[in-house]
């Protein structure tokens, strides 16, 4: 009994840290708001941003929790002042309600078949998100009494995905999807809000995405597996600016995309995106996200892979894309005649490609062999004999042997037609983040970053296969919550 206090005290000890850093952090801001107001100031506004965005991610962590119930050794619970419990703002008048009633249907007593009478009802409001609206949802559960046995009767409380919550799956799933795929952070979120008469404070919000998350949790980690059970992957990692609130200092974590899509070679099996967060680009971290997987990887040209190669259990395939893109840049000088004649051979291999998308990996084989076979040949050549003939520190030689140094990754996808040229389908499944990133910096939280991978990894998969992931993400939380196998039974005798 005393370990088992002495470990609640330290939890609460913990908690109690962080909801001092919370109000430290909520003081700080106000005043560089207050001085961001008093004089125009693009760093103190910067400053302010990073700010929410960290109370964001601290309040997610750690959703303000009760007061551990526990006497103090050897007392009882007399002496101790009694905790009031905090009221909750009744729901905006101005929104549209509508009444679902539970269990009024049941007339006959469970107990011993009795006549029901009513002795009134508890209603329970939750605001809901429809697309383009708020409205409230009044859960009625008439309280019934049988007239022969007294025994009362009354449907569960409705199944919400965060128990005692207010919030419907479709808002939570509205707020996670304008933070994670629209960009806009919780303090922007609660500010429309704001505008149509709702209070929803950012620290109620990041409480819901953080619940969210864990919720989500058992999903993210078969969508690990699915993606980790292909053949082939794409990988790609981008840089993220990692703040660290009120210190004005920056570090740079990574975000790390996984893709599996087997579309391009006919093939029916859901495409998916697995996006990780780590807080530096150290080799340890591709290595851990890719333990489970065996197959072929088409990548950039990142060391951090190359102990992936090792052993056959990972094998390379190369980008052409990233080929290009030097040669493409000397180009643009117009001042590089071979740059441009290294483009119109590497042109020629793409021009293979029209016609193959969809086709199975056999044909797809078959036709590169036939067509870009001698091309490549040709093109190896030319490579060597160039490098030969211009200086070896020029950026022209350096673009050379990239492309000569990976040269049988290059061309492994020419004999496996399940394979793409390049990574382009990577990059394309990563875009989005790096177009948002500026507004969802995970502001010195590496928790945060985890958590916005988990969830950009559900949007975009879903956005891959073709669906809204709004909508997807409330089948999915709406489902969670009828899962729970703890709900009471409803009683089955209705009413004809």
């Amino acid at each position: 009994m005393e370990a088992l206090r002495a470990i609640v005290l330290a939890q609460h000890a913990e908690l109690t840290g962080q909801r001092e850093l919370i109000a430290r952090l909520r003081l700080q801001l106000a005043r560089l708001r207050r001085m961001q107001f008093g004089r125009s100031s693009e760093r103190l506004s910067r400053e302010a941003d990073q700010l929410e965005l960290a109370l964001e991610e601290l309040e997610a962590d750690a959703p303000a929790p009760a007061e551990p119930d526990i006497p103090p050794a050897g007392k009882g619970t007399q002496g101790r002042p009694e905790r009031r419990k905090p009221m909750r703002r009744p729901l905006p008048d101005h929104l549209p309600r509508e009444t679902v009633e539970h269990g009024a249907e049941v007339c006959a007593c469970p107990a011993c078949g009795g006549v029901l009478r009513r002795l009134g009802e508890d209603v329970t409001e939750v605001l809901d998100y429809v697309p383009g609206r708020f409205r409230v949802i009044r859960h009625v559960r008439p309280r019934l009494s049988c007239r022969a046995c007294e025994a009362i009767t009354q449907a569960p409380p409705p199944s919400l995905p965060i128990a005692r919550g207010r919030a419907t799956a479709g808002l939570l799933a509205h707020v996670l999807v304008a933070k994670y795929a629209d960009h806009l952070p919780l303090h922007r979120q609660s500010e429309i809000y704001a505008r149509a008469g709702l209070s929803l404070e950012r620290s109620t919000l990041a409480d819901w995405v953080g619940q969210s998350a864990a919720l989500l949790r058992p999903l993210l980690d078969a969508l690990a597996r699915h993606v980790m059970g292909g053949g082939v992957l794409h990988a790609d990692d981008t840089p993220v600016p990692v703040l660290a609130p009120g210190t004005g200092k920056t570090a740079t974590g990574r975000l790390w995309a996984y893709l599996r899509d087997e579309r391009p070679h006919g093939s029916k099996t859901p495409p998916a995106v697995l996006y990780r967060y780590s807080p530096d680009r150290k080799a340890e971290h591709p290595k851990a996200h890719l333990k489970p997987f065996t197959g072929v990887l088409q990548a950039d040209g990142y060391g951090g892979f190359e102990g992936l190669y090792e052993g056959g259990r990972v094998v390379e395939a190369a980008c052409w894309a990233h080929v290009r893109r030097p040669f493409y840049d000397l180009h643009l000088t117009g001042q590089a005649p071979l740059a441009t004649e290294a483009l119109r051979r590497i042109a020629l291999l793409y021009a293979v490609e029209e016609g193959l998308r969809g086709k199975p990996p056999d044909e797809r084989a078959r036709m590169r062999q036939a067509r870009a076979g001698q091309v490549l040949e040709d093109m190896h050549a030319w490579f060597q004999t160039t490098l030969s003939r211009i200086s070896g520190k020029s950026d022209l030689a350096g673009a050379i042997r990239y492309a000569l140094a990976r040269w049988e990754a290059l061309t492994r996808y020419l004999a496996d037609g399940r394979l793409e040229p390049d990574n382009n389908p990577v990059e394309r499944a990563i875009r989005p983040l790096t177009l948002g990133r500026k507004n969802w910096l995970f502001a010195g939280s590496d928790e945060g970053g985890h958590r916005a991978a988990a969830i950009a990894s559900l949007i975009g998969t879903a956005k891959l296969n073709g669906l809204d992931p709004e909508a997807y993400l409330r089948d999915v939380l709406e489902q969670i919550a009828e899962s729970d196998a703890n709900q009471p039974v409803i009683p089955t005798q209705v009413c004809h």
